[in-house]
């Protein structure tokens, strides 16, 4: 344990034993089997309570206040990991070798290193874009640089299916084939993989692996750039000597972080990396399946992340509490927001029932940052005033109770970066989740097709 921050590792072990305590008395899931498809599910609109595919990738148990990466509790992997090793974790369904770690992490910080398309990204009015659309810019701009993908021999082969066309007709039940109907090609990437033995590449093949890796590094240099340039400033080359999370914050601030928050932000990194078929994955699965590439799938992700149904709530949080204007104006605020119906931002998710356990670790993370910035110190001292009047109102019989996004901006804020930057750090994190279940998808891939139910007329005719 690194002794500069064993204060940071301490803070989450004990969110870890309140977590296990607060929930002891929920019953623990039962085991899952393998699926038998096809299978019976209630569906909402949206398709929500859908089952769409398998994945040994993560869980989330709403009731229970668990989220689990490959099997991995997330207290256990904030406490005693870092985003790289969680990254290959999710990658290759296993932790890493120390030398499998070390190779992995040369990798990352090699693929931050992207001069051409950070220079043609400059070249536009990035800073007339919102981040997000800067940043999904951005990535057309990797894709076009780093592969072929375009070139007429790089098209995809094999028999191709009419554009509207499906495997299972509109009105015939589906079948639940055990067979994938398509199969992933892998695509050549132009600088291909590196001779020297390299164990990290062994488990999902060398090129496949390597586009994973440039989008996760490719992300974070990209949100850095735009942060930059939306600052007036030139963009920052990575610094070799530090780590992926150190990397983002010195190319945003243009300082060296120091241990702790370096750690802070490794740990909001792990916290973030996946969460479910949330929305911007399913994205990403649904441009996957049609056998589209990589980067225009993390691409689809990047754009469903833009939208303020999905992220950007932990920027609106700040605001909420800058408005609010400190802990003595709470009540005040709460009581004629609750008359107005209005939403309180961080309050509340679709999924847990329980005290969402990334907000767990957010919290007392922001605590101590708050303790040492005082910058945030009122804001801090407002959510958690803000906490108790919800609780109170809130937490009992709704089981509402602060989700990711409450804290995680007073983090950020603490960390010295700007509101604008929050959904953008996001995307920075998730990419590593959106890469995993694509590649853990395609290895059985059946490309999505839902259907509508068709509630229009009939029988109509033009009157000419």
């Amino acid at each position: 344990m690194n002794e500069d921050t064993r204060e940071i590792t301490d803070i989450i072990l004990a969110a870890a034993d309140k977590a296990r305590a607060d929930t002891a008395g929920i019953e623990d899931p039962a085991p899952v089997a393998k699926v038998d498809w096809p299978l019976s599910c209630t569906v909402g609109p949206g398709l929500e309570g859908a089952i769409a595919c398998e994945s040994k990738i993560g869980y989330v148990n709403g009731a229970k206040g668990w989220l689990i990466y490959r099997g991995y509790d997330i207290f256990d992997l904030a406490a005693h990991s870092c985003f790289e090793e969680v990254a290959f974790l999710l990658l290759n369904g296993a932790v890493p070798s120390r030398s499998e770690l070390a190779a992995f992490r040369r990798e990352l910080n090699s693929f931050l290193h992207i001069p051409r398309t950070k220079r043609q990204l400059i070249a536009y009015p990035v800073e007339e874009m919102s981040p997000m659309a800067a940043i999904r810019f951005g990535l057309d701009l990797m894709r076009q640089s780093q592969t072929y993908r375009d070139a007429p021999d790089a098209l995809p082969s094999g028999p191709p299916i009419a554009s509207d066309e499906d495997s299972i007709p509109m009105e015939t039940v589906p079948r639940g084939e055990q067979k994938a109907i398509y199969e992933f090609k892998g695509r050549a990437v132009k600088k291909k993989s590196r001779k020297a033995a390299d164990a990290s590449r062994d488990l999902l093949g060398a090129e496949d692996l390597e586009s994973c890796c440039r989008l996760i590094s490719g992300i974070c240099t990209l949100t850095a750039t735009v942060a930059r340039v939306r600052q007036n400033r030139m963009p920052l080359e990575p610094d070799p000597d530090l780590g992926h999370a150190a990397n983002l914050l010195y190319m945003i601030t243009g300082r060296r972080p120091t241990p702790e928050e370096a750690r802070i932000m490794d740990v909001a990194l792990i916290l973030h990396a996946d969460h479910g078929m949330n929305a911007s994955t399913f994205a990403a699965l649904v441009v996957a399946s049609t056998l589209s590439d990589i980067y225009f799938s993390i691409g689809a992700g990047v754009a469903a992340l833009s939208g303020p149904l999905h992220g950007g709530a932990n920027e609106q949080a700040v605001y909420m509490l800058e408005e609010i204007g400190g802990p003595s104006k709470v009540k005040p605020w709460y009581k004629e927001a609750r008359a107005e119906n209005r939403k309180i931002m961080g309050i509340g998710h679709r999924v847990y029932k329980a005290y969402d356990p990334r907000a767990r670790v957010l919290g007392p993370l922001a605590e101590y940052l708050a303790s040492k910035n005082k910058n945030i110190a009122t804001l801090y001292a407002t959510a958690k005033a803000l906490e108790t009047q919800a609780a109170a109102d809130l937490g009992k019989d709704k089981k509402l109770f602060p989700n990711v996004d409450f804290y995680s901006g007073i983090v950020y804020a603490g960390l010295g970066v700007s509101p604008e930057l929050f959904t953008p750090l996001f995307a920075v994190s998730r990419v590593a989740g959106w890469t995993a279940r694509v590649f853990e998808y395609l290895q059985h891939n059946r490309i999505f097709r839902p259907r509508a139910i068709y509630t229009g007329d009939f029988n109509k005719r033009l009157k000419r």
